[in-house]
């Protein structure tokens, strides 16, 4: 696909609904940034921005990416309507074709899937170069289908150590502050209850 095409996919999926996500902060970046001492954050593929969103509130200066602007302008009027557009600013981008200038202390990637071009290697090797000495690059993906989520059941979603293989560090040295699988309960969109599973990867660059 063309990035333009990629980019109306995105505006399309967007379009469907007058709100696609939760709003709320993903739970596993909410754990491992809770207790850290706020600076600056790199949120990729930000969406309607409730990770930047909380960000923010942390007291952390924010820089959310994404490729959809419907996305993005939704996360605007939310950052205006809460008093945080001081500390969060919004970037339209293709992160497959081009990436945020700076150095971070924390770069987050949730759930950077898609069904349409995604060049992840790319994407995690900027990512990782964009860490700040002693910064946190967060990777978090999703493990296994929902088991509401028939229309993918064939789909192979990848493992920890295949993700972690993807992602090129470069020649620095990193800690692995948490490396593994974990679970959580949601609720699928007709109500029923379910166990997800997510690919948790937490590096500290030395």
């Amino acid at each position: 696909m063309t990035e333009s095409e990629v980019k109306q996919h995105w505006e399309d999926r967007y379009a469907e609904r007058d709100r696609i996500w939760s709003g709320k902060v993903n739970r596993w970046l909410a754990e491992v940034a809770a207790p850290l001492t706020p600076g600056r954050a790199l949120d990729l593929g930000c969406g309607e921005g409730g990770d930047s969103l909380w960000l923010a509130e942390q007291g952390w200066q924010v820089v959310g990416v994404d490729i959809s602007e419907t996305a993005l302008g939704r996360a605007a009027e939310e950052a205006a309507r809460r008093g945080l557009t001081d500390r969060i600013r919004l970037v339209q981008m293709n992160l497959s074709e081009s990436f945020p200038e700076g150095s971070f202390d924390l770069v987050s990637a949730q759930f950077l899937q898609s069904m349409v071009h995604l060049d992840r290697e790319r994407i995690f090797a900027s990512a990782a170069g964009a860490v700040a000495p002693g910064g946190l690059l967060i990777v978090i993906d999703h493990g296994a289908a929902p088991p509401w989520a028939h229309h993918v059941k064939d789909h192979v979603f990848p493992g920890v150590d295949e993700v972690l293989g993807t992602i090129d560090l470069g020649a620095g040295r990193w800690e692995r502050v948490r490396v593994g699988t974990v679970e959580r309960d949601a609720v699928g969109p007709d109500g029923q209850a379910g166990v997800l599973i997510d690919n948790l990867i937490v590096l500290r660059r030395v």
